[in-house]
């Protein structure tokens, strides 16, 4: 198996998890008792806390000689947390262990990034082709849970991604590739935390970060509430899922064609970034006047943008601006700020303002959406990609 299938593979099992925990985690907290607001909590919690273990686990996993050996590691870990909050009862109890696991869980990605983009640039395949299927597993993952949960327990969620986190951790210790870290000799901790400390007094690289994070934090309402949202205005927890679904086969059409395609034509990322803040803006206003059903469609769709083209426009962005061996670090800060600080505040608001104003707490997400195309504005001046 070449190095392009096995990153594949890897990010078919992560976002096979991914696909089962963002749509309906929401729904399997609802289920234990926790009201929207404690759901809220619950699932921006390890999102804020990137800010002290995003950069924690990135200084952690580059002192081990291989990158897939972290990866393997929180594998594990997210498996036996989630495991255990299953199998718990009580607001600190699964608390505790949904911290942990998601922790763990997002800790996965950057690495997984970092590992691919080092692959890609050695063996030259496009970073866009595995990362797609992983799109495409997240579409498969949310089809058959839609499915699974019309007539079954909401129990099966959490045993869905407690089992993918056991198997990310075999796959990553058996199949992955082998590529160290560094091809020099591993730098102290002080030395890779002086690192990360360096990215964050550099104006142009916080600047891009906080651009990609804000419109990548606009779906923070979306991922903790449209399934409860949609469940109150009549749509099914199937049609749920083929809507999730539908949202990610674009996205893999985005991936697969449409990313190549700009690549070819020079293209380059700051206008994707600023389109995908746009379509954020439409996206987010339609869904705070629940459209109706036909309607959820097209607006799904434009997923394409504002997460897909965020994303890829984002890792190339950071790519560029990291310093030599100071991949892992750029590429976490991003995923901390994108996937954690920013994305967090924006859970935790969701589960108030949802209670207090339903689906019309939609309109913070298209703020928080004209935020990310103010900086990205003035980031087009300062990048050159």
């Amino acid at each position: 198996m070449n190095s392009a299938r096995r990153m594949a593979l890897q990010y078919v099992l992560l976002f096979g998890a991914t696909g089962v925990s963002l749509p309906f985690a929401g729904l399997w907290l609802s289920g234990q008792g926790f009201s929207g607001a404690e759901i809220g909590v619950l699932l921006a919690a390890p999102m804020l806390a990137r800010l002290i273990t995003g950069p924690a686990i990135a200084v952690w996993a580059d002192g081990f000689g291989r990158r897939r050996s972290p990866i393997a590691i929180l594998g594990l870990v997210a498996a036996l947390a989630y495991a255990g909050a299953g199998l718990t009862q009580g607001v600190w109890t699964q608390g505790t262990l949904w911290f942990v696991a998601a922790t763990a869980m997002a800790g996965l990605i950057p690495l997984t990034d970092v590992l691919t983009l080092a692959m890609a640039r050695r063996h030259g395949f496009d970073f866009a082709w595995p990362r797609g299927c992983g799109s495409a597993a997240f579409v498969a993952a949310n089809v058959v849970m839609g499915a699974v949960l019309t007539r079954g327990s909401v129990d099966w969620i959490i045993v869905w991604i407690a089992a993918a986190g056991a198997l990310i951790a075999l796959t990553a210790a058996t199949l992955l590739p082998a590529e160290t870290v560094t091809d020099g000799p591993r730098l102290a901790g002080r030395e890779r935390f002086a690192g990360i400390t360096g990215l964050t007094r550099d104006p142009v690289f916080m600047t891009a970060i906080l651009a990609i994070g804000a419109v990548q934090a606009t779906h923070g309402f979306y991922y903790g509430f449209s399934a409860i949202a949609w469940k109150a205005q009549g749509v099914s927890e199937r049609a749920t899922g083929l809507l999730w679904a539908a949202s990610v086969v674009v996205e893999i059409g985005f991936m697969w064609w449409v990313e190549p395609w700009r690549r070819r034509r020079g293209i380059g990322a700051w206008p994707i970034l600023m389109l995908g803040g746009a379509a954020a803006v439409v996206r987010w206003t339609a869904l705070a006047f629940a459209p109706p059903l036909w309607l959820l469609w097209p607006l799904q769709a434009l997923h394409a943008l504002t997460f897909a083209a965020t994303y890829l426009a984002g890792v190339q962005i950071v790519e560029r601006l990291a310093p030599p061996g100071g991949h892992t670090a750029a590429q976490t800060l991003n995923s901390v700020m994108a996937s954690g600080v920013l994305i967090g505040l924006a859970t935790l608001s969701a589960g108030p303002l949802y209670d207090q104003v339903g689906v019309r707490g939609y309109m913070a997400m298209t703020g928080l959406a004209a935020l990310g195309l103010l900086l990205g504005w003035r980031l087009r001046a300062k990048v050159e990609v």
